[in-house]
């Protein structure tokens, strides 16, 4: 190959051969080439045959063969790489865990404890003169030795520590999910492929591994990885709105337009392309990198400022090299009103993605009403501080304030801040954010397992909400294993595959003809992978079956395509949703053409006028007989569960040319060979699958293409229609005529009428699946807004995948366009695996409920008792790292232990919550509010009375910097073994009794549960002045550990008490009212694009949406406190 680059430069005139060595032999250079993917239509024509000759001079140029393509050469691909640059678009640099350390330190209440920290760490390191010490008041006690009294600065120590740890693991959390969305990323594109010719075969490789030169195969569906020319193309239409703003399709051909683009969807037709431009270089590649994904530019400019313009041009790095040219580039992108382009693009842009999940909503005004609590609670607790301190030692004591006592008096005053802000941090949740992180990311690793790959978050938890399937027939609930089982030829309905002795050679050498020209070259049948194993089915089932039928007639399609290769077919009407047809034109040897087509059957023998009997003779087929063959032959193939097929032929005469492209004036007066009915078995698991959905509250709806008798047997083997139902099954003809007025405008109560009893749609368009799914969507009928769930595969399924709450993809038979407008792949095209996905929602929700009855439960002990305790004794029998501890098990920990339950079966028992149930339903609040009070019992009569109960010294009314009590430590200890304890309990969210459960089946529980109690242990008893721990001895441990044992048997006292007498308990976290929905589907239809940044910092998001929605209600934990106790009093 490195010869062969030597010599090619004999072949240029000298002029040339500076750009030659540019081009490392090749002869274009990268920026010619990517001058030329500017341009379009006649101008391009004219650029290539101006430059080139022709399309197959710029082939010579890039050293391919538009036949044989690329060698498998490394060394040349390598080069290529070198030169044309690689088929990626760099990611913008993830954050460092530096950038994200300093992202956690921006909390306001962590900034407020630093603050804090720094003030009495400040403070303590200044001594006072020892003989003022009495007139400033009871500062230490006399007990206090010189080193203790020299230990104030531990406190203030040991709060920035907390405060360093909350950070590390925030930030390391953070962290963690951005690298698992970036390797999920990367999943999604390793898994796409392409199909290009090398060494004259046809092969996929990764997107990534295109090289400029490459001849790529392209078929309807496919998304273009990269810049290109046609060779040759089939009726080829394309979708070039993701660039150009336009939404009709443009037609391409080597004479008109053969100009392909990167980032263009293939609505239409077949081909072959040379790659030119792939990477940074092709025109999305461009555009990533006009918008700073695809490198630092705009960082880069900003620093050097005024010193950019020359930067730029002096720049060699190639994909660096862009910016100067990009805007340039970009013109001949932007439609004719460019401007107002523009101005939409902008529009766009300022509107957020619209967030689908219902569970963020009701988590966000939680958090908000939760917060706003623990804001005033704090604010009063340092209120009465400081008022209680001020008249106790002013007015009660009369003292005077002196100057040489105010670093002491601010010492209290900062002590009291510290108690505040603690109790702000024990009440604000900050870690449901990162319990919703963990959880849906612990959910989606799993869900990989279970064939679901999820390409947005909040899908995998409104997939627990899911109330309607809307799901394709074939390849879903059926295997997409396409055979051929019954025939109808030369006048005979055969049941199974004749004998091809019986068939007239005519018939037989016609039909076998048909099927093996008029079908994409790329679908074959291959030898089975394993001896005795099915042949391998490669490309359209539907084709393979047909293939498949003429192996099954003893004779081989292989002669006749070599015969008649792909470049001979002189006109080819691709398939499509509105043909529901293909068509081939092949020339004969006479001079005249023949047009093989092959379709549904009720849409094909429309246009037979002729059908071939059994001599292999034309017998006019009129409307009479072709009803008589309906019902005959199409009708009882369709009862048994066939998809019914015609194939037909037309012969024009030599002499005048027909006009091709008046399709209606070609694809008539057609003569019949034969109607086939292919089999498609439905999946052996989708009944129970099917059954699992049903009894979980979900309607799973049949949309298909195929006909209704078809499509009602398969709806019937599969469950979706029960004898004795009452049910509507409908064509798509029939369902628009039902839903239109007079004008023809759908309107939506007609629409109501008909959804909630249609089970199969057959015949549908997917224009019909789409107006379905939004009138589901859209109805205001039942109590609950539906949430709608479809599949789909193909390339026209992509609005309706879009507008449904959650779309999946077809991993195996899906198309490029519809993966790209999905929320979720099914990697093995299974239905049975959307039902998982359910089970997975389902326990994301419940997972979050858990850690809300375990955080709310900590939260209200925890404020009651600071603020409690502070204005009873001054002091907070929490101190500040005591608190912080709790709090880092209650969020961190728990959300860890709780967020990562597996899911079981008895979650599909169950109807779904629908957007509008309560995220705190009334028996999580009978069980928070029922454990909050035992916990505020045992603690405040141990504040009280413990010193005489455990016969130690009392820990109340301490003076500043004294050593830690040890009935304060009893106090921490009692309090967070009631945590450990309790957050067994919260495994269970229902009511139900047996808290254990499964409790084995989930190793990070019971990890985290023995984890944390080992570090309490260490806490207690070495813990000593930073944590105000001093050790305790067995017997008090074990009263602790007995009373936090007494958490278990309490919740089963709780679980006896029957919710529905306790009508004074309140549900919390509602779910957005309705004015908020209606802001959120306005938003819907301005922006579905999914941003990937927006994902990655989902928790923080979490924080800010919908604060301005949010209006000032009380406090719901409050209400239902003082309901219960006003009921009490009555």
């Amino acid at each position: 190959m490195g010869d062969m680059a030597n010599s090619s430069v004999d072949f240029y005139p000298k002029s040339q051969r500076r750009e030659l060595n540019h081009a490392g032999g090749f002869g274009c250079t990268l920026a010619e080439l990517r001058s030329l993917m500017e341009l379009r239509g006649a101008e391009a024509i004219q650029k290539v045959q101006e430059t080139y000759t022709d399309v197959n001079g710029l082939c010579r140029r890039l050293k391919t063969s538009p036949t044989e393509g690329l060698s498998d050469n490394t060394a040349d691909l390598e080069k290529r790489r070198q030169i044309y640059g690689q088929n990626f678009i760099p990611p913008k640099k993830p954050k460092t865990f530096l950038q994200l350390v300093w992202e956690a330190l921006q909390d306001v209440t962590l900034i407020i404890l630093e603050i804090a920290a720094i003030i009495s760490l400040g403070l303590s390191f200044y001594a006072p003169p020892g003989e003022e010490s009495e007139v400033c008041g009871n500062v230490a006690a006399s007990a206090e030795d010189e080193g203790e009294s020299e230990a104030g600065w531990i406190e203030g120590a040991a709060i920035l520590l907390s405060v360093i740890c909350v950070v590390l693991v925030t930030a390391f959390n953070d962290w963690s999910k951005e690298k698992q969305f970036r390797g999920l990323q990367s999943r999604i594109e390793q898994e796409q492929k392409f199909a290009v010719i090398r060494n004259g075969q046809q092969v996929q490789i990764p997107v990534a591994e295109l090289v400029a030169g490459d001849i790529a195969q392209i078929k309807y569906g496919d998304l273009l990885p990269a810049d290109g020319v046609l060779i040759q193309g089939n009726d080829l239409k394309i979708d070039e709105s993701s660039l150009t703003g336009e939404s009709d399709h443009v037609r391409k051909s080597v004479e008109k337009d053969p100009m392909l683009l990167s980032g263009t969807h293939v609505m239409e037709g077949s081909g072959r392309m040379v790659v030119t431009a792939v990477g940074v270089n092709s025109q999305t590649g461009i555009i990533f990198t006009l918008l700073g994904a695809g490198g630092e530019e705009e960082e880069k400019k900003d620093k050097k400022g005024k010193q950019q313009d020359g930067a730029v041009e002096n720049n060699q790095n190639k994909a660096k090299k862009q910016d100067g040219a990009v805007a340039m580039e970009m013109q001949p992108l932007k439609s004719a009103e460019g401007g107002e382009m523009e101005e939409r693009e902008k529009k766009k842009a300022s509107v957020p993605k619209k967030e689908k999940s219902v569970l963020q909503g009701k988590l966000t005004k939680l958090a908000v009403q939760i917060g706003k609590a623990g804001l005033v609670m704090s604010a009063i607790t340092v209120i009465i501080l400081v008022l209680y301190f001020v008249i106790e030692t002013f007015v009660i004591d009369g003292k005077a304030w002196l100057a040489e006592c105010t670093p002491v008096y601010v010492q209290y005053f900062v002590k009291f801040f510290i108690i505040g802000v603690t109790v702000l941090v024990v009440a604000v949740p900050e870690g449901l954010p990162l319990a919703v992180t963990i959880s849906l990311a612990y959910s989606v690793k799993k869900m990989m397992k279970d064939n679901n790959l999820v390409r947005h978050l909040d899908a995998c938890e409104t997939m627990g909400n899911a109330t309607a399937i809307c799901s394709d027939k074939t390849g879903t609930l059926t295997t997409n294993r396409m055979t051929v089982v019954q025939s109808y030829m030369g006048d005979t309905h055969y049941k199974e595959t004749p004998d091809p002795s019986n068939l007239t050679p005519k018939n037989l050498d016609l039909l076998v003809h048909a099927i093996a020209i008029n079908s994409a070259y790329t679908t074959k049948i291959l030898p089975p992978e394993k001896e005795g194993g099915l042949p391998r089915q490669v490309g359209n089932k539907t084709e393979c079956s047909l293939l498949g039928f003429v192996l099954d007639l003893r004779r081989d399609y292989l002669p006749v395509r070599e015969q008649i290769p792909e470049e001979k077919l002189y006109k080819v009407y691709t398939f499509n949703s509105v043909r529901k047809s293909m068509s081939t034109v092949i020339c004969m040897p006479d001079g005249g053409y023949r047009l093989f087509s092959k379709g549904a059957s009720e849409i094909v023998l429309k246009k037979c006028t002729n059908i071939l009997n059994s001599n292999g003779e034309l017998r006019t087929f009129r409307p009479r007989d072709r009803d008589e063959m309906v019902k005959k032959v199409i009708e009882p193939m369709a009862c048994d569960g066939l998809r019914t097929i015609c194939i037909a032929y037309r012969d024009f005469p030599a002499g005048k040319e027909p006009e091709w492209d008046s399709e209606n004036d070609i694809v008539i007066d057609l003569t019949c060979i034969a109607v086939v009915g292919i089999e498609d078995p439905v999946r052996p698991e989708v009944p129970d699958a099917i059954r699992k959905c049903q009894r979980a509250g979900i309607t799973v709806r049949m949309v298909t293409g195929d006909n209704i008798n078809t499509a009602r047997a398969i709806a019937a083997k599969c469950g979706i229609i029960q004898p004795g139902e009452d049910f509507l099954c409908l064509e798509g003809k029939e369902f628009n005529r039902r839903i239109r007025n007079e004008k023809g405008e759908i309107e939506q109560e007609r629409l109501d009428k008909i959804w909630p009893k249609l089970r199969v749609l057959a015949r549908s368009s997917p224009t019909d699946k789409h107006t379905l799914v939004k009138g589901i969507i859209d109805s205001t009928i039942g109590d609950q807004r539906q949430v709608v769930a479809v599949t789909g595969d193909g390339t026209n399924d992509g609005p309706a995948l879009k507008k449904a709450d959650v779309g999946f993809a077809m991993g195996i038979a899906g198309t490029d366009v519809a993966k790209e407008a999905s929320d979720i792949i099914l990697t093995d095209d299974n239905f049975s695996s959307i039902v998982k996905a359910v089970m997975w929602g389902r326990n994301v929700y419940d997972s979050i409920s858990k850690f809300l009855q375990f955080q709310l439960t900590v939260n209200v002990v925890a404020v009651i008792v600071a603020f409690t305790g502070a204005c009873i004794t001054q002091d907070s029998p929490l101190k500040a790292v005591q608190m912080l501890w709790v709090n880092l098990i209650m969020d961190t920990f728990a959300s860890l232990a709780l967020a990562t339950e597996p899911p079981t079966e008895a979650l599909l028992l169950r109807k779904p919550y629908g957007r509008n149930k309560p995220l705190i339903s009334r028996t999580m609040m009978k069980n928070i509010l029922g454990h909050a009070v035992y916990q505020l019992v045992i603690i405040f009569t141990l504040l009280f009375v413990g010193e005489v109960f455990f016969d130690i010294d009392s820990g109340r009314n301490a003076p500043l910097h004294s050593p830690p009590s040890e009935h304060y430590t009893i106090i921490f200890n009692t309090f967070v073994m009631m945590q450990l304890f309790n957050e067994i309990n919260a495994r269970k969210i229902h009511g139900e009794r047996n808290v254990f459960d499964g409790i084995f089946g989930n190793p990070i529980f019971c990890s985290i549960v023995l984890g944390t109690f080992g570090i309490q242990i260490v806490i207690v008893q070495f813990g000593g002045k930073p944590f105000s721990c001093s050790p305790l001895n067995a017997q008090q441990w074990l009263w602790c550990l007995f009373v936090g044992f007494g958490e278990l048997v309490w919740g089963q006292v709780i679980a006896t008490i029957p919710t529905s007498h306790l009508k004074c308990l309140k549900e919390a976290g509602h779910g957005p009212g309705k004015d908020e929905i209606t802001d959120e589907e306005m938003a819907e239809d301005e922006e579905e694009i999914d941003h990937a940044e927006r994902e990655l910092r989902r928790g923080q998001i979490l924080w800010f949406r919908g604060l301005n929605r949010i209006q000032t209600q009380q406090k719901e934990l409050m209400n239902a406190v003082l309901g219960c106790m006003n009921r009490g009093s009555l």
